[in-house]
């Protein structure tokens, strides 16, 4: 059975300093669990690897008070960022703990990135907790592919997210195709190109669930999130609009559209 649920990311501005009173986790779990959606991933939020642990038993808490399961999203696969994330994730009883490899000032070779995720795994799968390295535009998903097969565990896998290859021209469908035998999570956000003004050039960034160019139904087709027990993750890339009213409306409005949209399915 999959499992809808929301990121950090469908809050995106929302938790930001953008906005003049930003939510704290807390109320964010309180608006997804008013939503009726049961798991939400705190996915590359800062504020959380500072957090104590009695904080962090705060917030699975309220989680658990509200029914909801909680997932955890990082960046970097350095062993002592991810012993700590191993750490968090232990606290807040996630399975997972979604990552990408490059990061500013450390970029692994294929090699490299399977040496240390592979020198992590037995800590991981002593925990019962699953690496899902993202597919993104700053590491070709052939080499994503290639660090998991030379691994060989099945507490390595894959957080799928075809918006994020198209910047490194790597086209939805065929990143799909690659992926599939391999996807533990699933990141849905929809995408589309737009023309600049004047006609210069285009800019790539989010749109409506639905509206934009991601094939949903292919996407279902080949990974089946429902027969593999495949969780799917509402994002957005949602431009800042005229005003952070604006802008906190429009996310709303994408997160309802969204959650709609999949349920429809």
């Amino acid at each position: 059975m999959s499992t809808i649920g929301l990121s950090t990311y469908a809050f995106f501005w929302q938790l930001s300093d953008r906005v003049p009173d930003p939510l704290d986790l807390h109320q964010v779990l309180e608006r997804t669990a008013a939503l009726d959606v049961a798991v939400f991933q705190i996915c590359d939020y800062a504020p959380l690897e500072a957090m104590t642990d009695r904080e962090l038993r705060a917030v699975r808490a309220t989680a658990g008070s509200l029914g909801i399961g909680l997932e955890l999203g990082t960046r970097g696969i350095r062993p002592e960022h991810l012993g700590r994330f191993l750490h968090i994730a232990g606290i807040l009883g996630s399975p997972l703990v979604r990552t990408m490899s490059k990061l500013p000032g450390h970029s692994p070779t294929v090699a490299e990135a399977g040496q240390l995720l592979g020198g992590v795994l037995p800590d991981f799968g002593a925990a019962g907790v699953k690496i899902a390295v993202e597919t993104y535009e700053q590491v070709p998903t052939a080499d994503v592919l290639e660090v998991i097969r030379r691994v060989g565990s099945a507490h390595l896998r894959v957080c799928s997210d075809p918006a994020n290859t198209v910047a490194a021209l790597e086209m939805p469908r065929e990143v799909i195709d690659a992926v599939a035998p391999y996807v533990l999570n699933m990141h849905i956000k929809d995408f589309a190109f737009r023309r600049k003004e004047g006609w210069v050039g285009f800019t790539y960034s989010g749109a409506p669930l639905g509206e934009g160019l991601l094939d949903y139904d292919y996407m279902v087709r080949k990974l089946q999130p429902g027969e593999r027990n495949i969780n799917q993750i509402i994002e957005h890339w949602l431009p800042w609009q005229d005003s952070g009213e604006e802008t906190v409306r429009l996310e709303n409005q994408w997160t309802r559209q969204s959650l709609d949209f999949l349920r429809s399915k």
